[in-house]
């Protein structure tokens, strides 16, 4: 993620200096995706062209108004200075006043043209970033399974906000100003050689003095701002972690510890920030001292060259606001390539999301089954999430319509492996996968997904209400639909004693929803849902004995009438499975009831013994 720059404005002297700079991370390829970003701003184009114009003719208008002004002080010198010696009929206030209309109308249309072109802009960044986002929301949904279990979601979100955001503020802010200050630098540089090109040596000769100077000053200040920005990041992260498992703090004591870190990183935050600032702030006296020394220079050599009536004094005035109009617009063009650096590494992130390898696509000629009936065959199955690495190897076995399989192992076996095969989040290697007699592949993936229902461990509920929560099962259900499959999954019960009934809303923050009753309505879900195959994930482990009790009987009345994939934790639970599929290291080692799984003394004849050796122990190592 790119840093923010961190600038200080330096006016005084010459104006305002180069901002403090502070280093972004940089594209890997900055000519491949500036070329990349150009073309998607093509349709643009247009528009683009007219800011330009727009951003260009403002500066025009903006750098031609000290010359008219510096005719208006001479105007005033000369009547003034006739009147005194007797030589002249004093200030012509007509043509003044012609003047002064003429630099009015002037500033007026630069700043009518800055409007026009930053209306324009807005609205073209806008559509970019509308356009990304959306783009970017089309591929999450196009993105292969294995895409998100091997990428961090903050690398997501930071793609659909922070890059795209950086992306915007670039193209509504920093592209039109390049123009402006390239139009300025150039129109101030002819404006300056066209009062007196011995003035204007003088100034450019000054303005590599203020630049290294600015340079020493940033080469130090750069390593305390990244510094800064390092420690900043220690003290938040720290102070998240620690507010987050603050009872886990508390109840090992570790208050003193956490508070000697904090002091830590505080401390050499305050140390790095400090020196930061100070550095920072030693800009403007350093361009206000040079600037000084500047105007002195150029002061004594524009009046000594009006004495040798080689320059207007109405030219000196303006020379000087030229002056100080110069080293603002070379500041910002120093910035503005640190800020196209950071945008092109983000431009580079989003294009890089977006050129992510996606899903197989749907066969173009699906099979529509208007009744599914639920039966399920593996034949021959090898997967393995990398080519060379096949965890399940020749797999074959079919299930009817309306049996229980339950798939067993300690933690880590791979048991939602196969879960994920079949609701074809995966493809396989080789092999084939048939429902109702039917590759899943000949399915569209909707279509396939529509026949299967998910209860798992990790219980997923949305911020809206209960009854919405429910719904997610069948969109278009009505109230008594819900209501019924919220009595079936028992959670009619518990419902009426919550303050809003089905309508109160769910969210992170609520307290007063157990881990137990959010399983309960992602059963009802499941129930509203009916689908002809469900998957289920036991999830009674950190809920009390009566939810435990509750959630066992919704998941009876959910597992009635369907073909039911159990990923068992309690071997308890699955002795009536009509087939059990035992799982290790990723790949199926047995398979069969639980009484011939018993008669061959193996791996899952040790897993269920040593329940009753080591305290009824379940599967996965937690004591049941």
């Amino acid at each position: 993620m790119s840093k923010e720059n961190r600038q200080r404005g330096n006016h005084g002297g010459f104006g305002q200096g180069p901002a403090i700079m502070q280093g972004g991370e940089k594209a890997k390829n900055f000519k491949a995706t500036v070329k990349k970003l150009t073309d998607y701003l093509k349709e643009f184009k247009i528009q683009i062209i007219i800011v330009f114009v727009f951003a260009a003719a403002s500066a025009v208008f903006s750098i031609v108004g000290p010359k008219v002004l510096g005719g208006v002080t001479t105007e005033l010198f000369e009547g003034i200075l006739g009147k005194i010696q007797g030589t002249g009929s004093g200030i012509n206030f007509a043509a003044i006043g012609r003047t002064l209309l003429l630099l009015l109308g002037l500033y007026l249309t630069s700043a009518l043209f800055s409007y026009i072109q930053g209306w324009i802009m807005s609205g073209v960044s806008m559509k970019v970033t509308y356009r990304f986002r959306k783009e970017i929301s089309l591929k999450i949904n196009k993105l292969p399974l294995k895409y998100f279990d091997n990428t961090n979601q903050g690398e997501v979100l930071s793609k659909v906000t922070n890059d795209v955001d950086a992306i915007s503020r670039t193209l509504n802010q920093s592209l039109t100003q390049i123009i402006t200050s390239l139009t300025t630098v150039i129109g101030v540089t002819i404006m300056m050689f066209s009062i007196s090109w011995q003035l204007t040596l003088v100034a450019l000769l000054i303005l590599p003095i203020s630049m290294i100077l600015i340079s020493v000053v940033v080469k130090y200040s750069q390593k305390y701002f990244k510094k800064q920005q390092d420690y900043l990041g220690h003290v938040n992260g720290h102070v998240e972690e620690m507010y987050g498992g603050h009872v886990v703090v508390k109840a090992f004591n570790g208050e003193k510890e956490s508070i000697e870190k904090f002091d830590t990183y505080n401390k050499e935050l305050y140390s790095s920030a400090w020196k930061s600032q100070f550095l920072s702030g030693m800009m403007q006296p350093v361009m206000t001292f040079v600037g000084n020394i500047g105007y002195v220079i150029i002061s004594i050599m524009g009046g000594w060259l009006a004495i040798k009536n080689m320059i207007s004094v109405g030219d000196i005035q303006a020379f000087i606001q030229y002056v100080r109009s110069f080293t603002q617009p070379i500041a910002q063009i120093a910035n503005i390539f640190n800020i196209f650096q950071q945008t092109a590494a983000a431009a580079e992130r989003v294009f890089e999301f977006l050129e992510e390898e996606e899903e197989i696509p749907d066969t173009s000629n699906p099979v529509k089954v208007s009744d599914i009936e639920g039966n399920v065959e593996f034949k021959n199955v090898h997967f393995g999430y990398e080519e060379d690495k096949i965890i399940i190897n020749n797999f074959s076995c079919e299930v009817k319509m309306g049996q229980n399989i339950a798939i067993v192992g300690p933690t880590g076996a791979g048991k939602t492996t196969m879960v994920k095969l079949l609701m074809r989040y995966y493809d396989l290697n080789s092999g084939s996968i048939l429902l109702d007699g039917h590759d899943i592949k000949d399915f569209t993936r909707n279509d396939l997904r529509e026949n299967f229902g998910m209860v798992l461990q990790d219980t997923w509920l949305y911020n809206g209400s209960i009854k919405d929560n429910i719904k997610y099962g069948k969109l278009d259900a009505t109230d008594e639909d819900v209501i019924k499959a919220a009595k079936a999954a028992h959670v009619d019960s518990f419902v009426h004693m919550l303050p809003e009934g089905y309508d109160m809303i769910l969210n992170e923050e609520l307290t007063n929803i157990s881990q137990g009753q959010k399983q309960l309505i992602t059963i009802a879900r499941a129930i509203l849902a009916n689908p002809k195959i469900m998957i289920l994930d036991e999830a009674t482990s950190s809920v009390d004995t009566r939810t435990e009790i509750q959630i066992q009987k919704a998941m009876n009345n959910l597992m009635k009438n369907r073909t039911n994939f159990i990923i068992a934790h309690r071997l308890s639970t699955i002795r009536d499975a009509d087939l059990i599929l035992v799982m290790n290291h990723g790949d199926i080692v047995e398979q069969g009831t639980h009484e011939e799984l018993l008669e061959k003394k193996g791996f899952y004849s040790e897993l269920y013994l040593s329940q009753f050796e080591e305290g009824f122990v379940d599967i996965d190592g937690r004591t049941a």
